[in-house]
């Protein structure tokens, strides 16, 4: 690991195979980050306690606990940003991560060139996300039977259950809010999300948006407040109140 900086972002690196972690360790070293490595998931809880990490690179086939076993078990106590691994060309894997709460993905072979920028991409989300949120005047934002708690970004159902979001989750659901009773198509709510055009078989925020009604629609609530407009895209169908 470099030098400990307080304004260099620190990635974790996790992946059972020594080479990769030794060439993007020393790629996103020489682009200015602070690299730690892990090769399994002791080796990960281990970094997570030892110094604050910014960013996690998950790979899913590793022995021992999986990436996607790991990815659950970050998020229950954290929502540090996570791009995951993947070895084959096959969706299933980037739905289940993305449906546990990675924020992005990436195939095997891969570009460290690509994979930077996707790093780079996700923290300046996460810093934009933090920056809209200790700026904003209201604290809370009222719609249909919820309210977003921006600054502990969390779901409280009017009944009394509250919802933890993971960043993705709270960037989508930010998205919606922002346009009330607008439709914003795929492509549109894709390059807001991940600064990139969507490919015409990635069905990743079709998950995204499927994970978020899940948490929507819990308890009596049946009424579907994120609306499918066939050929066009997504609305949110609800009053929007700053409180």
């Amino acid at each position: 690991m470099n030098d400990n900086n307080k304004d260099t972002p620190h990635i974790l690196i996790v992946d059972d195979d020594a080479e990769i972690t030794d060439l993007l360790s020393t790629y996103l070293s020489r682009n200015q980050f602070m690299v730690s490595t892990a090769h399994n998931g002791q080796g990960l809880m281990e970094s997570l306690r030892a110094n604050p990490v910014d960013l996690i690179v998950l790979d899913i086939m590793m022995p021992g606990e999986d990436g996607f076993t790991l990815c659950k078990k970050i998020r229950t106590t954290s929502d540090i940003p996570i791009i995951m691994l993947t070895a084959g060309s096959d969706e299933t894997d980037r739905i289940i991560g993305l449906e546990l709460g990675a924020d992005d993905y990436m195939n095997k072979p891969f570009n460290p060139r690509e994979l930077l920028a996707r790093i780079k991409a996700v923290l300046r989300r996460t810093e934009e996300r933090s920056n809209s949120t200790e700026t904003s005047t209201a604290q809370k934002i009222q719609f249909g039977q919820w309210t977003l708690d921006l600054m502990q970004r969390k779901l409280i159902h009017e009944l009394g259950d509250s919802l933890a979001l993971s960043g993705a989750d709270f960037d989508l659901l930010q998205v919606f809010i922002q346009h009330p009773g607008q439709i914003i198509s795929r492509e549109a709510l894709f390059k807001r999300l991940k600064g990139r055009e969507l490919s015409p078989y990635d069905r990743s925020i079709d998950v995204q948006i499927s994970r978020l009604r899940q948490k929507l629609e819990t308890g009596d609530d049946a009424s579907q407040l994120i609306k499918t407009v066939r050929g066009q895209g997504y609305l949110l169908s609800a009053d929007i109140q700053y409180l």
